[in-house]
C-alpha cells in the first residue's frame, strides 16, 4: 500500500438503525429515531416517489451517462447553461473528481478544521498537503486565517457554508474580501450541501461568484433538504472549462437512472421544499429553548443539524441515548469530546431527544 494510503482514515458514516438493533437485541418493531446523519426526517417528495416507481421498470438499460434532462433542468434552475453542471455519486464524488483532475503531490489545499472530512481526505488521498485552520470561537471559518495559509503551492480552499458540523456560515462581506484577496489559480471549492436551509441574509450567493467568472466551484446535493440520501445524487457548479477538465476523470453511468428522475421531481416540487424549512426552523426554535433552560452550551446554526455541549463524555452520553432510541453524533471525530451533534427532526423526535437528554445528565 502507498504510504500517503496508509495514513488515510476512512469516513465513519452515522449507526444505522438496524445495526443499532442488532448491537443492542432490540425486536424488529422497536423505534428508533436516527438524528445523526443530518437526513431529511420528512422523506422525499411525493413526487419523487412517483417517479422512482415508474423509473424502476427502465433499470435493466444504463442510465443516460450525460445526465442530459437533469442537467437540463439544474440549468433552468439555476439560470446557467447545462455545461456549467457536472453530477456524481453525491457531492462527495465532486470532490473526489476535484482530486483526480487538480492535485498533485507537490500541491496544498487549505481548509477549516473542524469541517467535512472528505476535503482532508481528498489531499491525502491526492498525497498533497492539507493544512487545517481551527474555526473561531464561535465555530465559524476564519477566512483571513485561511487566506494567511495560501502559497504558490495551493491548489484549492474548501468551505463548507454552511460548515459541518458547527452549521455556521461566513458573511456576504467576509467571503467576498476573501474571494477577491486571494490567486485567480486558487480554486474556491464552496460546498453548499445544507444551502436550502439557510435562514440568515448574511451569507455569500455562490451562484453569484460563478456568473461573475471567479474561479470556484459550488457542490450541491439532493440528499439533504431534497432527502434523496439513499439515491446519492449531487452535482457542482462552476465555469464550463473547469466541467470539462472534472469529465474527463468521472466514470461512465455513476448517476443511476432512478437517481436522475428522483432529483428532476424533487427540483420541481417547491412545495417540499417549504415544508422541509418550516419544520426546521420550528425546530431549531424548540431546540434553542430547551436548551438555554437546561443551560446547555450550544452553536446556533444554519442547517438541519445542531452542535450542542453535553457537560459530559460525548461517547458515554451516546451509548445511553441509543438505550431511549435516540441515535446522535458524538463530537470526538472533530476533537471536542463532550460535543453531540443532533440532527433537527420532527417535533415527536426533538422531544424524545430533548426528554432522553434530561435523564441521562440528571443521572449523572
Amino acid at each position: 500500500m502507498r504510504p500517503h494510503i496508509q495514513r488515510l482514515r476512512p469516513y465513519v458514516p452515522g449507526k444505522p438503525i438496524t445495526e443499532v438493533k442488532r448491537e443492542l437485541g432490540l425486536p424488529n418493531d422497536f423505534d428508533i429515531d436516527k438524528l445523526a446523519s443530518n437526513e431529511n426526517v420528512l422523506g422525499p417528495s411525493a413526487a419523487a416517489v412517483e417517479a422512482i416507481k415508474n423509473a424502476a421498470a427502465a433499470v435493466w438499460l444504463y442510465p443516460d451517462d450525460t445526465c442530459y434532462d437533469l442537467k437540463n433542468a439544474l440549468a433552468d434552475f439555476w439560470k446557467l447553461t447545462p455545461e456549467n453542471f457536472i453530477l456524481g455519486n453525491g457531492s462527495d464524488e465532486i470532490i473526489h473528481f476535484l482530486m483526480l483532475a487538480l492535485l498533485d503531490s507537490q500541491d496544498e489545499i487549505v481548509s477549516a478544521q473542524p469541517s467535512f472530512v472528505q476535503y482532508e481526505s481528498a489531499a491525502r488521498l491526492a498525497g498533497c498537503t492539507c493544512k487545517l485552520v481551527p474555526l473561531t470561537e464561535d465555530g465559524r471559518h476564519d477566512l483571513p486565517a485561511m487566506a494567511a495559509e495560501i502559497t504558490e503551492r495551493t491548489k484549492m480552499v474548501f468551505i463548507a457554508n454552511p460548515n459541518n458540523p458547527s452549521g455556521t456560515v461566513v458573511g456576504k462581506a467576509e467571503f467576498d474580501q476573501f474571494i477577491k484577496s486571494i490567486p485567480q489559480y486558487v480554486l474556491v471549492v464552496l460546498d453548499q450541501a445544507y444551502y436550502e436551509y439557510v435562514e440568515t441574509e448574511d451569507s455569500p450567493e455562490g451562484i453569484d461568484y460563478v456568473r461573475d467568472g471567479y474561479n470556484v466551484i459550488l457542490l450541491h446535493t439532493f440528499s439533504k433538504a431534497y432527502a434523496l440520501a439513499g439515491l446519492r445524487v449531487g452535482y457542482g457548479l462552476a465555469n464550463a472549462d473547469l466541467i470539462k477538465a472534472l469529465n474527463q476523470v468521472r466514470g461512465p453511468f455513476n448517476v443511476s437512472s432512478v437517481a436522475q428522475a428522483a432529483a428532476i421531481a424533487s427540483l420541481g416540487d417547491s412545495d417540499q421544499l417549504t415544508r422541509t424549512t418550516e419544520l426546521n426552523n420550528a425546530g431549531k426554535k424548540y431546540f434553542y429553548a430547551q436548551l438555554d433552560e437546561m443551560g446547555i452550551t450550544y452553536i446556533p446554526t444554519e442547517a438541519n443539524f445542531i452542535m450542542l455541549d453535553s457537560g459530559l463524555p460525548a461517547k458515554e452520553v451516546f451509548q445511553e441515548l441509543l438505550r431511549h432510541g435516540v441515535i446522535v453524533r458524538t463530537g470526538d471525530p472533530f476533537g471536542l469530546p463532550t460535543w453531540l451533534r443532533v440532527t433537527i427532526g420532527t417535533s415527536a423526535m426533538n422531544e424524545r431527544f430533548i426528554k432522553a437528554l434530561r435523564v441521562i445528565r440528571e443521572r449523572a
